[in-house]
């Protein structure tokens, strides 16, 4: 599975780079904080894949990685080989790149 850091996403988002963001938490938790990406909760994930990019690279997050490697490894049974998973999710985010953010 390829991974990405948050470093990486962060050069990415700076850059304005063409790239779909995911996050794959549930509603209330991107409610709380998000990273401007796209919300697809991870019951929904094969039901909406059709929203999901085959054509540019995807980015999938949650709030630590563990969903969203979930997400991926379902992805890539319908044919997707462009998704990357965030390392560490919204909680390395929170505590390498925006301090403030809120998480739980």
């Amino acid at each position: 599975m390829q991974e990405i850091t948050v470093q990486t996403l962060k050069q990415k988002l700076d850059n304005k780079e063409d790239f779909q963001l995911i996050d794959v938490r549930e509603t209330f938790e991107y409610e709380m904080s998000n990273l401007g990406g796209e919300n697809i909760p991870l019951a929904g994930i094969l039901i909406e894949a059709d929203k999901i990019s085959k054509d540019k690279p995807v980015i999938v997050h949650c709030r630590s990685g563990k969903r969203s490697m979930i997400a991926i490894m379902q992805l890539e049974q319908l044919g997707f080989t462009n998704l990357y998973n965030l390392r560490g999710g919204i909680l390395a985010w929170a505590e390498e790149i925006e301090p403030n953010l809120q998480v739980y």
